[in-house]
Protein backbone atom coordinates (compact mmCIF):
# COMPACT_ATOMS: atom_id res chain seq x y z
CA UNK A 1 0.00 0.00 0.00
CA UNK A 2 3.01 2.37 0.76
CA UNK A 3 3.55 2.19 -3.02
CA UNK A 4 0.85 2.20 -4.39
CA UNK A 5 0.87 -1.25 -6.04
CA UNK A 6 -1.38 -3.75 -7.00
CA UNK A 7 -1.46 -6.79 -4.66
CA UNK A 8 -0.86 -9.86 -5.99
CA UNK A 9 -0.13 -13.36 -4.44
CA UNK A 10 -0.33 -16.99 -4.28
CA UNK A 11 -1.05 -18.99 -1.22
CA UNK A 12 -0.72 -22.99 -0.35
CA UNK A 13 -4.01 -24.48 0.94
CA UNK A 14 -3.40 -27.94 1.42
CA UNK A 15 -2.40 -29.36 -1.54
CA UNK A 16 -3.87 -26.62 -3.52
CA UNK A 17 -2.87 -23.12 -4.27
CA UNK A 18 -4.92 -19.91 -4.46
CA UNK A 19 -4.26 -16.93 -6.33
CA UNK A 20 -5.43 -13.75 -5.05
CA UNK A 21 -5.23 -9.66 -6.25
CA UNK A 22 -6.62 -6.68 -4.77
CA UNK A 23 -6.69 -3.34 -6.72
CA UNK A 24 -7.81 -1.24 -3.71
CA UNK A 25 -3.89 -1.56 -2.31
CA UNK A 26 -2.97 0.74 -5.15
CA UNK A 27 -5.28 3.60 -4.03
CA UNK A 28 -8.04 5.20 -4.86
CA UNK A 29 -6.85 6.53 -8.15
CA UNK A 30 -6.64 3.38 -9.49
CA UNK A 31 -9.20 1.47 -11.35
CA UNK A 32 -9.22 -1.34 -13.69
CA UNK A 33 -10.21 -0.77 -17.53
CA UNK A 34 -13.13 -2.71 -18.15
CA UNK A 35 -11.40 -4.41 -21.01
CA UNK A 36 -8.91 -5.68 -18.56
CA UNK A 37 -11.85 -6.54 -15.87
CA UNK A 38 -13.99 -8.27 -18.86
CA UNK A 39 -10.61 -10.17 -20.03
CA UNK A 40 -10.53 -11.67 -16.42
CA UNK A 41 -13.78 -12.24 -15.59
CA UNK A 42 -13.72 -14.07 -18.74
CA UNK A 43 -10.75 -16.04 -18.07
CA UNK A 44 -11.85 -16.69 -14.49
CA UNK A 45 -15.00 -18.06 -15.38
CA UNK A 46 -13.29 -20.45 -18.23
CA UNK A 47 -11.01 -21.96 -15.25
CA UNK A 48 -14.28 -22.32 -13.54
CA UNK A 49 -15.69 -24.16 -16.31
CA UNK A 50 -13.13 -26.20 -16.96
CA UNK A 51 -12.39 -27.18 -13.13
CA UNK A 52 -9.28 -25.80 -13.00
CA UNK A 53 -10.09 -23.40 -10.32
CA UNK A 54 -13.21 -24.26 -7.46
CA UNK A 55 -16.53 -22.85 -8.05
CA UNK A 56 -16.64 -19.45 -6.27
CA UNK A 57 -14.04 -17.59 -7.19
CA UNK A 58 -14.38 -14.02 -6.95
CA UNK A 59 -14.19 -11.83 -10.27
CA UNK A 60 -13.26 -8.37 -10.22
CA UNK A 61 -13.68 -5.74 -10.21
CA UNK A 62 -11.77 -4.72 -7.22
CA UNK A 63 -10.66 -8.15 -5.55
CA UNK A 64 -10.15 -11.14 -7.76
CA UNK A 65 -9.34 -14.48 -5.89
CA UNK A 66 -9.53 -18.16 -7.54
CA UNK A 67 -8.88 -21.57 -5.20
CA UNK A 68 -8.10 -24.94 -5.90
CA UNK A 69 -5.13 -24.36 -8.58
CA UNK A 70 -3.59 -27.90 -9.15
CA UNK A 71 -0.12 -26.79 -8.12
CA UNK A 72 2.53 -23.90 -7.40
CA UNK A 73 3.25 -23.69 -10.81
CA UNK A 74 0.32 -23.02 -12.43
CA UNK A 75 -0.41 -20.74 -9.79
CA UNK A 76 2.37 -18.71 -10.46
CA UNK A 77 1.87 -18.32 -14.42
CA UNK A 78 -1.81 -17.44 -13.52
CA UNK A 79 -0.73 -14.79 -10.67
CA UNK A 80 1.76 -12.85 -13.75
CA UNK A 81 -1.07 -13.35 -16.11
CA UNK A 82 -3.44 -11.63 -13.53
CA UNK A 83 -0.63 -9.30 -12.93
CA UNK A 84 0.14 -8.44 -16.67
CA UNK A 85 -4.23 -8.16 -17.12
CA UNK A 86 -4.30 -5.61 -14.31
CA UNK A 87 -1.61 -2.97 -15.75
CA UNK A 88 -3.27 -3.20 -19.35
CA UNK A 89 -1.24 -5.95 -20.61
CA UNK A 90 -3.58 -8.96 -21.91
CA UNK A 91 -1.25 -11.25 -23.54
CA UNK A 92 -0.18 -13.23 -20.89
CA UNK A 93 -3.57 -13.88 -19.92
CA UNK A 94 -4.65 -15.24 -23.09
CA UNK A 95 -1.97 -17.49 -22.94
CA UNK A 96 -2.65 -18.78 -19.58
CA UNK A 97 -6.46 -19.53 -20.24
CA UNK A 98 -6.75 -19.14 -23.63
CA UNK A 99 -10.07 -18.65 -25.41
CA UNK A 100 -12.24 -21.66 -26.10
CA UNK A 101 -11.98 -23.44 -29.14
CA UNK A 102 -15.22 -22.96 -31.42
CA UNK A 103 -16.65 -26.16 -32.60
CA UNK A 104 -15.86 -27.19 -36.02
Amino acid sequence: MAHNAVFVAIEAEGQHWTVKADTLTAGSGRRVTDAANDAIRTAILRLVDAREVDFGAYTGPVYFMMHGVRDEERARELAAALHAALHEDLEPLSRAVPPASSPG
